[in-house]
């Protein structure tokens, strides 16, 4: 078998090489451009890179559709296990390691990460200063994708979250709250036919959140028709306490702003919870960094209860 020459082992990058596989994975270079965060020109670059390592092509384009080549479908052949092999060597130095380190994504909602994370996070700086972990916001679906695709290494995201190949832990039962003007005249427990006459602001559709609340307007009442819907927590209690409307929010979001004198804060009837969960790929393997992350995340349970 012929040897893999130095300068290529030397050369090899493996975020091209993740690159690739999401070009082939997807059928095109315009979708694993969206997936990585990047522009399509950037992604041509690193393949162009990649073949010009190699020696050979490694994608065919036909119109807007990319295939690998003969060659391209050898190393798709090889790139899990390269990518295996990469991780182990990482986690076989992380478990030497006199604390945990490495990189560490994590995905999950604007309200947790606002509103959640902040002690966690810093807990696990205090413990663990060499830990590097990066925070992506999104919905659950988004999230829960790029655990999949292994852009992200760990979620914490708002039920249902599901897939073959991922392990979910519920871990937090978040009560939803209605936050309005102190002015606006409202009954002790809120229902859903409360609201019909009311202006609502809701969070933007598409993530499980606004779905839930959805789900219990209509289950409930005539369902709700925001006023408006935006993507920001902090920007919906901001238009509540300038009297532009009320909103339906979690616990999370609404700790502490019972004690403010421009906003009230009231129950639902009947109540409505969301739960978060931890997802996580089932083979993901876990080093040092990675575990203090997971089991500072499942900690979370003694929080709910």
């Amino acid at each position: 078998m012929q040897r893999i020459s130095n300068s290529f082992m030397k050369n090899l990058n493996l975020d091209y090489l993740r690159t690739f596989v999401l070009i082939v994975r997807h059928g095109s270079f315009s979708a694993a451009a969206e997936r990585l965060g990047i522009s399509q020109p950037a992604v041509s670059q690193q393949i162009r890179q990649l073949e010009r390592s190699l020696g050979v092509p490694l994608i065919d384009r036909v119109g807007r559709k990319a295939s690998p080549t003969a060659a391209g479908t050898d190393l798709l052949a090889h790139a899990a296990r390269i990518e295996d092999a990469v991780d182990a060597a990482i986690d076989a130095v992380a478990r030497r390691a006199s604390s945990p380190s490495g990189p560490v994504r994590l995905g999950t909602g604007a309200t947790a990460c606002i509103f959640l994370l902040p002690p966690i996070l810093k807990d696990l700086r205090q413990r663990f200063p060499q830990l590097a972990i990066t925070v992506t916001t999104g919905n659950t679906a988004d999230v829960v994708k790029q655990i999949e695709e292994n852009m992200l290494d760990i979620g914490l995201v708002t039920l249902p979250a599901a897939g073959r190949a991922l392990e979910v832990t519920p871990v937090l039962k978040d009560e939803f709250f209605l936050l309005a003007p102190s002015g606006m005249p409202l009954p002790r427990r809120i229902s859903a036919q409360a609201l019909a006459d009311k202006p609502v602001l809701l969070f933007e559709p598409g993530g499980n959140t606004r779905r839930i609340t959805d789900e219990w307007s209509g289950r409930h009442g005539p369902g709700l028709a925001p006023v408006m819907s935006l993507g920001s927590v902090e920007a919906i209690k901001g238009l509540v306490a300038a009297g532009l409307g009320c909103a339906i929010l979690p616990g999370l979001a609404v700790r502490g702003e019972a004690r403010r004198p421009d906003v009230a804060v009231r129950p639902l009837s009947p109540p409505l919870h969301r739960t978060l969960a931890v997802v996580i790929r089932r083979d993901k393997r876990l080093h040092s960094g990675l575990n203090e992350v997971y089991q500072s995340l499942l900690r979370l349970r003694s929080v709910g209860r």
